[in-house]
């Protein structure tokens, strides 16, 4: 195959590019927007593939020169659960934005698909639709769960564990994904935000970046409900720090990415003190981590393989908290809590959490959604209920508003 980068001669927005059957993954107006599919490769083939593109950057620079015109890139998910493969797409045509304003279009010929042309879609109109939504997970089972997760950490037998149910949207119509990719940006778009193969989300949680000798982890973990009234969120932010509860759900993930990254990196320095990140309808406890990698420089995915599920996930210790959930939950997660993000031919790239999240079926017509939370020793079931309702919330309202 064969790739050649070019700047962007004119405007366009990522989301339009994308729009509800491309590739999306954006923060803050930053990221990549791509269509059509060059390849699809696993992802431990995935840094072999992007070397194998003979690639001319005419944006000045060196062909693999992350700062004046990424490299070909590859967007895709790693599943929750460790060891099942993921996958990455290639795209045939992919429009990047970096922080500093530069814009490129990438195009590659040779692959599966020839690139289309550089069109974006039309913005949605607004619509009426019926919906109806239902628990997947009964809730009995899910109190259940959080009972026996609680009941194992006051025993000693584990840390951490993270327990989550399912709902379902269902509708006689298709759901129009790029108007719900709209609706996120209005409202989460300081979140990492997403569309892959039907996978659509809204994250706050980014699990590793690397960009050079780099490396950056914002992990998550301690929640608390937002009501749009800043006094009212302001004490529960103030309750959310002396929580004792959640500040030990959260060092346990602290803990296990520091210990996880240290042995690649130089240096490694971190926040002594979790702060408080609010999205729209939640506010979490968060430490942000960077650091030096060593040579020779890991790639960004073998990263994101050691990292994930980061016990705001699954829990610790990883091996027992993970056979307590395939116990327990009575689901598959897919790829609800694994990773979602992209790399370039670098070994770059930056991967959320995937959380905040609904997976669309093939006819657009249903979405599953799947929101969990940490337990400990001082877990209270009903009170886990009513924060999966909170997390819940992001996509809810961005699928069924109308």
């Amino acid at each position: 195959m064969r790739a050649t980068t070019v700047a962007l001669a004119h405007p366009v927005d990522l989301n339009d590019l994308a729009a509800g059957d491309g590739f999306l993954f954006v923060r803050d107006g930053v990221g990549i927007a791509g269509r059509g599919v060059a390849a699809r490769v696993a992802d431990h083939q995935v840094a072999a593939a992007l070397a194998a593109i003979d690639h001319e950057n005419d944006m000045g620079g060196s062909a693999g020169d992350s700062a004046s015109g990424r490299s070909p890139i590859a967007i895709g998910c790693i599943p929750f659960e460790p060891g099942l493969p993921g996958t990455l797409v290639i795209p045939s045509l992919l429009v990047g934005k970096a922080a500093d304003g530069t814009a490129w279009v990438t195009r590659i010929e040779g692959g599966d698909e020839a690139p289309p042309e550089l069109i974006a879609a039309l913005r949605p109109p607004p619509r009426a639709q019926r919906f109806t939504v239902e628990p997947v997970t009964p809730i009995d089972r899910y109190l259940a769960a959080v009972t026996a997760a609680r009941d194992a950490v006051r025993a000693g037998e584990l840390a951490k564990a993270v327990i989550a149910r399912e709902i379902a949207i269902h509708s006689d119509e298709p759901i129009d994904v790029h108007a719900v990719l709209l609706r996120l940006r209005a409202s989460f778009g300081s979140s990492h935000r997403y569309s892959v193969d039907g996978f659509i989300g809204a994250s706050p949680e980014l699990l590793v970046s690397v960009e050079g000798t780099t490396v950056r982890s914002h992990p998550l973990a301690g929640t608390a409900p937002r009501t749009g009234d800043p006094a009212t969120d302001q004490r529960a932010a103030t309750e959310l720090l002396a929580s004792a509860k959640n500040q030990i759900e959260h060092r346990i993930v602290i803990d296990m990415i520091h210990d996880t990254l240290l042995p690649w990196c130089s240096y490694l320095d971190w926040e002594p003190e979790p702060s408080i990140v609010a999205v729209a309808n939640v506010q979490h406890l968060a430490t942000a981590m960077e650091g030096r990698l060593s040579e020779p420089r890991p790639h960004v995915v073998e990263l994101v393989r050691a990292l994930s599920p980061t016990p705001a996930l699954g829990g610790f210790p990883r091996t027992e908290a993970l056979a307590l959930i395939a116990r327990r939950e009575g689901f598959a997660r897919g790829r609800y809590g694994g990773a979602v993000g992209w790399t370039d031919a670098n070994g770059d790239g930056t991967w959320a959490v995937a959380i905040r999240c609904a997976e669309f079926s093939a006819d657009r017509c249903s979405a599953r959604l799947v929101a969990g939370g940490g337990i400990v020793a001082d877990s209270e079931p009903l009170s886990e209920l009513a924060e999966t309702q909170a997390k819940l919330q992001a996509m809810l309202s961005a699928i069924v508003r109308p």
